[in-house]
């Protein structure tokens, strides 16, 4: 055993535990004033305690003996329509509650957040794994930056959510784990597939990006060869696919989730995008997502805004790669667009198929399926960063943290939830930077356009140094 594997390792281990840990932290606030466990939560858990005592889906039970009292003080909402055979299915995918049956069946809902927190760590040391393995990535700038991001929101808050949202991250850090491997062996093979097919299990809305890391799977193996292992992943996740759609109309009767939802029956299970969608307004979510003033990801963790110099960055590299026909760990165009095109799918759906971005939720929970491939981008970046521009990084992303640790003190004291009140947080640094952030459910515009000029200035600015730095010196110049 080589120091450098004893050193990654423990880092493995270190940011393991400062996931769990992060996310465990809050488990004791509350969702809501009224509730430990609240809106499309309370859905899941009683799901996964069915699957626990019956075996089976049907919460119909569950609803008839008040099971929900164990973590709520009033009664949430039904959600659910009475099935012609008197069953009630969640109108939720089923791999979540799968997931987290034994725990809930055990221990209650404590024990399944619990759970969860020990996915989240688990989240933190396969990204930093990604990071160095896959990236060359430095182990010590992996390893604080996998840490002071998993020790803050929105991860470290969906790390004890009932949701599906971190699981699913998990889901694409290990599918990119297995696509990067010098060659499809049958354990990556089989590590792709499982990702890529547990996406949908989680949730329909997954499906995009698990196209996406499907298809980039098919063109890097088909293209070096593989194609037979090319067949093979095709067979299966057709074969996945299928099984998909005929359980879905089997037990939810419909093609979706959506089928077996009270709110659905009118409109159909594809209302769950809109009734009558604004594309054109749900195009402002492109900054929104980032930059709004509640929930945006940047007012928690304003580290999240070095994503936009390091997408820029990673196009520049992108770029030089394919013109000089390199694909190296560090700066090739194939591990560049592993990295981009499931992260642009994700936001992509964000911003246009979900319904809303200020639901009834903690921040940012549309794109935490994509954030940890966002924070590898921001990590190769700054692997070929200077000293001053780390300290930047890591300036910010201390703030991050010492956030999430306000939200935790207010939230033991009850003055905020997860999901309600959680902008009147007593922290003065959020306090200020709300002034300077546009809030998209009031008056935005000005805010809006300066901020869209700053990120538009800054990826032009980072695609212009990295221009410069990178062009070829003509041959016979001094």
């Amino acid at each position: 055993m080589t120091a450098g594997r004893l050193s990654l390792r423990r880092a493995l281990v270190l940011v393991f535990l400062v996931g769990t840990v992060a996310a465990a932290a809050g488990i004791g606030v509350r969702a809501t004033f009224g509730a430990h466990v609240a809106v499309d939560e309370v859905q899941y858990l009683l799901s996964a305690l069915s699957l626990a005592e019956d075996g089976n889906l049907d919460i119909a039970d569950e609803w008839a003996d008040q099971r929900w009292a164990a973590f709520a003080d009033v009664e949430p909402p039904v959600q659910t329509e009475v099935l012609a055979d008197g069953r009630e299915i969640s109108p939720h995918d089923p791999l979540l509650p799968v997931v987290l049956a034994l725990p809930m069946g055990l221990f209650g809902w404590v024990g399944a957040k619990l759970a969860l927190a020990g996915l989240a760590g688990l989240l933190a040391a396969s990204t930093l794994w990604v990071a160095v393995r896959r990236f060359a990535i430095p182990l010590p700038l992996a390893a604080a930056g996998v840490g002071l991001a998993s020790a803050s929101a929105p991860l470290a808050v969906y790390g004890q959510q009932v949701y599906p949202e971190l699981p699913a991250a998990l889901a694409v850090v290990l599918a990119v784990a297995a696509l990067l491997a010098a060659r499809p062996t049958p354990g990556s093979m089989l590590l792709l597939g499982a990702a890529v097919t547990a996406l949908p299990w989680l949730s329909v809305k997954y499906v995009p990006v698990a196209a996406v890391l499907a298809l980039l799977a098919g063109y890097r193996w088909w293209r070096d060869g593989f194609r037979h292992s090319v067949a093979q992943l095709a067979g299966g996740l057709v074969g996945m696919g299928a099984l998909y759609l005929l359980a879905h109309r089997f037990v939810w009767g419909g093609w979706t989730v959506y089928a077996s939802g009270d709110h659905f029956q009118e409109s159909g299970e594809f209302g769950v995008v809109g009734f009558h969608p604004d594309y054109v307004g749900r195009a402002l979510r492109l900054v929104g997502l980032l930059v709004d003033r509640g929930y945006g990801l940047v007012p928690w963790q304003p580290g999240w805004l070095l994503l936009v110099p390091a997408l820029a960055a990673a196009a520049g590299l992108w770029w030089r790669a394919r013109r000089l026909g390199g694909d190296d760990v560090a700066s090739g165009p194939g591990h560049t667009a592993v990295l981009g095109w499931p992260l642009l799918a994700g936001w992509l759906v964000a911003t246009f198929v979900a319904v809303t971005m200020t639901g009834f939720w903690w921040p940012g929970r549309q794109v935490v399926v994509v954030l940890p491939l966002a924070l590898l981008l921001i990590l190769r970046w700054l692997a070929g960063a200077g000293p001053m521009l780390h300290r930047i990084a890591g300036t910010l992303a201390a703030i991050g943290v010492l956030s999430y640790g306000l939200l935790l003190v207010d939230g033991y004291q009850r003055e905020i939830t997860w999901v309600s009140g959680f902008e009147q947080v007593d922290n003065p640094g959020y306090a200020f930077v709300r002034l300077l952030l546009p809030d998209y459910r009031g008056q935005f515009w000005v805010l809006h356009l300066v901020w869209l000029a700053i990120l538009l200035g800054l990826t032009v600015a980072v695609i212009a140094t990295h221009h410069v730095r990178n062009e070829p010196t003509r041959k016979g110049s001094t």
